[in-house]
């Protein structure tokens, strides 16, 4: 597979840029993008071939379940058998940003996204570029770090080209992402859970779940 390279401007995308990336997603590629946290591998959650193509570039074990970004709270309603008071206070708090929040997934969501666990991460971005894809596409994406399982996430589209080549089909380059990793907390149990500390510290995540 012959991977891409294509140069995109992060802040203002061109629509020739999204449409070649969303066609691309439609067809079941695995694409790279900017976001405000790092680069990440984006894809079609409800093409399982595609799901498998993102296991595969990144070799990762295929009991880990694969976070989605979503454009708002209909969107991640519509992914879960429910949303609790918790996700309510978390996402209107640090959405849109760098925090994953872990539920339990509806029906609707392939099991070999969850990592056949059943639960689910989600995130809302302030990258222009991923909502233009998904306000494109009108679905969530797949979207996991840039990275093959075990090595640093890549900072700048020229770095994913180089890990990735011939494992991903398409790398947009915005230049160097200046953000941090994504925080990721599990609410899916009576007491929340930290999983990874990112560019939200613990102290934030208490903070807004205080007395919840």
């Amino acid at each position: 597979m012959a991977t891409d390279l294509l140069e995109i401007d992060p802040e203002q995308p061109s629509v020739e840029a999204i449409e070649r990336a969303a066609v691309a997603l439609r067809r079941g590629e695995v694409v790279a993008i900017p976001t405000d946290a790092l680069y990440t591998l984006i894809a079609d959650p409800f093409n399982l071939h595609a799901v498998g193509r993102v296991f595969a570039a990144k070799g990762r074990d295929a009991h880990r379940s694969l976070p989605l970004l979503v454009s708002d709270f209909l969107m991640a309603e519509d992914l879960v058998t429910e949303l609790p008071a918790r996700f309510y206070l978390l996402a209107r708090r640090f959405w849109p940003g760098p925090l994953t929040i872990i539920i339990p997934a509806s029906a609707k969501v392939p099991l070999k996204v969850t990592g056949n666990t059943g639960r689910l991460a989600l995130r809302q971005s302030r990258s222009r570029v991923a909502q233009a894809l998904i306000d494109w596409l009108g679905q969530p994406l797949i979207a996991t770090s840039a990275n093959v399982s075990g090595q640093p996430t890549c900072r700048t589209g020229i770095e994913v080209f180089g890990m990735m080549d011939g494992r991903v089909d398409l790398v947009l380059d915005g230049g160097p992402s200046i953000g941090g990793g994504s925080t990721t907390i599990d609410i899916t149990e009576p007491y929340w859970r930290m999983i990874r500390e990112g560019s939200i510290e613990e102290k934030e995540i208490a903070a807004c779940l205080k007395g919840a």
